[in-house]
């Protein structure tokens, strides 16, 4: 059976990004922390209203103002996928008053934008992560797939291979139907949409054989009983306990999750950053927003800076060695 393709993915411009406005601004040093902040906190997301990363920026709203004693604004840049909302805060002062609320494809854009005025590993400096988001491989019933298995035994005799769909190019989704396929030694063909939303409706409507979504997108679909979920991509189980994962099921070791996370700039004094990263930790561990969090599919993780940095340097040299090994390409 032939599946249509989704929507065709169209770069976006990168527009207001060709222009110096947004070369890094040099550093400016803070008053420390007896002092910081001393004004508004302006929170840059990558993303639309109303998405995963918008709704968890808007969770801990309210408990970062806490923590800071200051109003914290959360707004909106959407574009060029994230480098728009990159180079605002690129451009900012590094005082820590201008934070990027980005998530795991802040990793790709690197390898999507090549010509940016800033520099994605050289100008952001981690805080800390939110919380992490497995995906879950999905099949449309039609298929009559109901276990990984036989999801790759599919695939291997599917001549123009299985066609898999994720919420555009370079995000966690595409990365996983990359890999599973240069595991399983079978040929996937990725089918970019401009969301997660889209993705679930094709699933529902029998025209998309498979795909990788986060279970906010995918719970409605599973559900209503139009798809069925066989596998986690993360490398435990996590936000759904009865799905086994990917490393379950016959590849060890394999493990990939989204996740959202907050930066300021480089040079941002260290006391600063050390205090952005205590407010990150208060207000994930408030037992509301962990909740709230659960609810969609997502964990809380403990900011923890160090940490962030190194797992940003294990999945930049997971994404190069899977271009090299595969010929996968985000440009």
């Amino acid at each position: 059976m032939r599946f249509p393709k989704g929507p065709l993915f169209r770069r976006r411009q990168l527009g207001a990004l060709a222009g110096g406005a947004l070369l890094p601004a040099p550093a400016v040093l803070a008053q420390g922390t007896g002092t910081f902040p001393n004004r508004p906190i302006r929170v840059v997301i990558a993303f639309a209203a109303g998405g995963n990363s918008d709704t968890m920026a808007r969770l801990i709203q309210p408990r970062l103002s806490e923590f800071l004693g200051q109003s914290v604004v959360v707004e909106n840049r959407t574009g060029a996928g994230g480098a728009l909302a990159a180079g605002q805060v690129a451009a900012a002062p590094a005082d820590g008053h201008t934070l990027l609320f980005d998530a795991a494809s802040f990793i790709i854009a690197q390898f999507i934008h090549r010509n940016l005025p800033f520099d994605y590993e050289k100008d952001f400096a981690p805080i800390g992560m939110v919380a992490e988001v497995p995906y879950i491989l999905a099949v449309t019933n039609s298929t009559g797939i109901t276990d990984l298995k036989g999801y790759v035994e599919q695939a291997k005799i599917m001549r123009d291979g299985m066609p898999y769909g994720s919420p555009g190019i370079g995000n966690t989704g595409h990365l996983a139907g990359a890999l599973l396929a240069h595991r399983s030694g079978t040929k996937m063909e990725h089918i970019p949409y401009r969301g997660g939303a889209e993705v679930a409706r094709d699933l529902a409507a029998g025209t998309l054989p498979s795909g990788y979504l986060s279970l906010n997108s995918l719970a409605p679909v599973l559900e209503a009983g139009r798809a069925r979920a066989i596998a986690l991509t993360s490398g435990r189980r996590m936000g759904v306990e009865n799905v086994p994962t990917i490393a379950e099921s016959g590849f060890p070791g394999f493990d990939l999750t989204s996740w959202n996370a907050m930066f300021c700039r480089t040079g941002t004094p260290e006391p600063v950053r050390r205090r952005l990263e205590e407010a990150v930790n208060f207000a994930t561990a408030d037992e509301e927003v962990r909740r709230r969090l659960g609810t969609m599919g997502a964990s809380a993780v403990p900011a923890e800076a160090d940490k962030l940095a190194a797992r940003l340097i294990s999945e930049r040299a997971l994404v190069q060695n899977l271009m090299r090994d595969t010929g996968i390409s985000f440009g």
